[in-house]
């Protein structure tokens, strides 16, 4: 087995714990702990960048020494941490002096290499970047990250020769298809490297607060070496270092990517100055917006990730950042979605599922697990579950290899589908009637409560607690990581012997709608600065001969031409079935006025397919057709409501299929 190593970026200290660093974070901790799982040796990696000119700045405003400063926002990155089940390796600062010493070294390095020499720089600096630019890089003259006026520097620096590595650089690229993912970013550095790579100013003499370039206390190491050597700083420095030599060769980077060209440029160049090895794969993820908006404090958008976590449990939490975006896609955050993906997959599909087969084994099993047949299963329902769930065991796997989170997830809710499906084929209930079902009967609830241990196997990496509680409801012991020790299901029905089933709280609570309205509220005046967003009441006080004003004016109406546009028609559903690898979307074969055509329609959250054969729909006929997720779409289907509470709209008596709606 070969060893893991994987990093986060070390989180800049100038400001608290945000969505976008939790979600790295959980997406490297799943990582970690399924490798974990596979009997690998691991190295999970994170930690904080301290020093820098920002960092000087707001502790001087506070009163503070930049130690200072930096020690308060820690403990938040920390305790975060711990809120969201985080199991790191290591957490570095870059002012421990182990931190220091590696980074000074590697300096030493690049400048016995010929690769280190003082110029003067003179041109375009942004302070909140923390980074030069040309002036064509600017635009309007403003920096083109922040949108801000830069600042004009004129300072001596010393440089890196990155230049010189510019060849060796694309021959790596060339080389090593998997060193920059995903493709799109890989093809965005590639175009940067070939547009051609310039020296890069590496210290500060402006700047107290950081690491004293070696043989000159004028000049502070400046970020690009500083923080990117942590990495291996983190495993005792380089060459001869023992978990260096370990784990070094299988580095990945999962970072962001507006960080990527530091890590996939920069970095890199010094590695091949200093005559080091690259790491494997330099994965950039994208960014979250919140309802559509970047986060941002003058939105007063933020969301705090230890707060939702404490609200509706961190791995409510987890579940829901790896499970809504397929890991390097934008995603977008809303307190809404949250509340439906843990109403929908974790309370409906697997909560249930747990609960319904334990409430099965006390009633008819009297709290413990039948043995499966020593033959083998016979009855083809029992087969064909045993050969979903190893194909989706092995499929599981693969996504986690791939650093593929999401599509892991999607892949396991197929097995905990297919078996709430199971008990409503082979309905227990029915053969608890029947005492000659007996046998039968013990089989089935055997075959669930298997389900549910290899479930409980797959779910470890990215719900642990969740994992750990259905094992204990299942009688089952604890599952503890140890090395050249595979804790992957390998065959059905081979796991300990179970201890009495127990039952206990539910796994995920619904939240209901009362519950759904105080936790938006709350997470919105948390937002907000604490000033509550509500609705303004009529006052009682007002005057009764004030005449009440006009009910506004639509912001944007349109004319009874434009409404006849649209060709709205009777239709009816003749076949539906889900849309592999989306969990919403459904697709609908129509009946319309004896012509089928083929809609995708995002409904599969309210609606199992079975629910919607022969019923009369209302279809907006002349929609421009469309291909999602591979297939067709010929129209659109209306429906009132959102997630699992979606209603579609209908007519209240038997309308002929292709009569217009008007």
């Amino acid at each position: 087995m070969r060893p893991f190593y994987l990093t986060t970026p070390i989180y800049y200290v100038n400001d608290v714990p945000h969505l976008g660093h939790a979600y790295t974070t959980v997406v490297g901790d799943t990582l970690a702990r399924y490798h974990r799982s596979r009997g690998e040796a691991v190295r999970f990696q994170t930690g904080t960048d301290e020093h820098g000119q920002k960092i000087e700045a707001a502790a001087a405003a506070r009163g503070l020494t930049p130690l200072q400063l930096a020690d308060e926002v820690v403990s938040r990155f920390r305790s975060t941490w711990g809120e969201l089940g985080i199991a790191h390796d290591d957490f570095l600062r870059t002012t421990e002096p182990r931190h220091a010493a590696v980074v000074q070294r590697l300096w030493q390095r690049l400048a016995e290499r010929g690769d280190i020499y003082l110029g003067e720089y003179d041109g375009a600096y942004c302070v909140a970047c923390e980074e030069y630019y040309t002036e064509t890089q600017l635009v309007a003259g403003n920096c083109p990250v922040h949108a801000r006026p830069v600042s004009r520097l004129k300072q001596t620096s010393y440089f890196f020769r990155m230049s010189r590595y510019q060849d060796a650089l694309l021959e790596h690229f060339e080389r090593h298809p998997e060193f920059v993912q995903p493709e799109m970013r890989r093809n965005e550095i590639v175009s940067f490297i070939r547009s051609g790579l310039r020296d890069l100013s590496v210290s500060r003499s402006t700047l107290s607060w950081g690491i004293r370039v070696p043989g000159d206390d004028t000049h502070v190491i400046y970020v690009w070496i500083d923080a990117l050597t942590n990495y291996i700083s983190a495993l005792g420095g380089f060459d001869e270092a023992p978990a260096y030599r370990q784990f070094w060769p299988q580095a990945i980077h999962l970072i962001g990517k507006d960080i990527l060209r530091f890590h996939a440029v920069y970095w890199p160049c010094m590695l091949l100055s200093a005559g080091l090895p690259l790491p494997r794969t330099v994965f950039a993820h994208g960014w979250w917006t919140v309802n559509g908006q970047k986060m941002s404090k003058s939105l007063m958008n933020a969301v705090d990730p230890g707060m939702l976590a404490g609200d509706v449990g961190r791995d409510a939490l987890r579940y829901f950042l790896l499970r809504e975006t397929p890991l390097g896609h934008d995603g977008d955050f809303a307190h809404e979605a949250l509340i439906q993906r843990i109403n929908a997959d974790l309370a409906n599909d697997l909560g249930n599922l747990l609960n319904r087969s334990l409430a099965m084994a006390a009633k008819y099993c009297d709290g413990q697990t039948p043995a499966l047949l020593a033959t083998g299963p016979t009855d083809p329902t029992d087969q064909a579950l045993i050969a979903l769930a190893e194909r989706v065991r092995d499929a599981v796997a693969s996504h986690f290899e791939r650093l593929e989170p999401s599509r892991a997830l999607e892949a396991l809710w197929e097995l905990v589908r297919a078996t709430n499906k199971y008990i409503d084929t082979t309905a227990p209930y029915r053969l608890a009637r029947a005492p000659e079902q007996r046998s039968r009967l013990d089989q089935v609830v055997a075959h669930l409560l298997e389900a549910l241990r290899w479930i409980s196997v797959l779910l470890t990496p990215a719900l642990p607690d969740s994992a750990a509680t259905m094992r204990r409801y299942l009688g089952l012991p604890a599952l503890e990581p140890q090395l050249e020790v595979d804790q992957w299901p390998a065959r059905w029905g081979d796991g300990p012997t179970p201890a009495a089933l127990q039952r206990g709280e539910p796994l995920f609570p619904r939240i209901d709608d009362e519950r759904r309205q105080a936790l938006i509220a709350r997470w919105t005046a948390r937002a907000t600065g604490g000033a509550e967003v509500v609705a303004a009441a009529p006052t009682v006080e007002a005057s009764a001969a004030t005449p009440a004003p006009a009910p506004a004016e639509p912001s944007d109406t349109i004319t009874i031409d434009d409404f006849a546009r649209c060709e709205l028609c009777i239709a009816e559903v003749r076949a539906a079935a889900r849309v592999e690898g989306a969990d919403r979307l459904l697709r609908l074969t129509l009946e319309v006025g004896g012509v089928e055509r083929q809609v995708v329609s995002g409904i599969a959250k309210a609606y199992a397919p079975e629910q919607l054969l022969g019923k009369r729909v209302l279809l907006l006929a002349n929609l421009k057709p469309t291909t999602i997720r591979g297939v067709r779409s010929e129209g659109m289907i209306l429906a009132a409501g959102d997630g699992a509470g979606l209603a579609l709209c209908t007519v209240d008596r038997d309308i002929p299929t292709g009569a217009k709606v008007r």
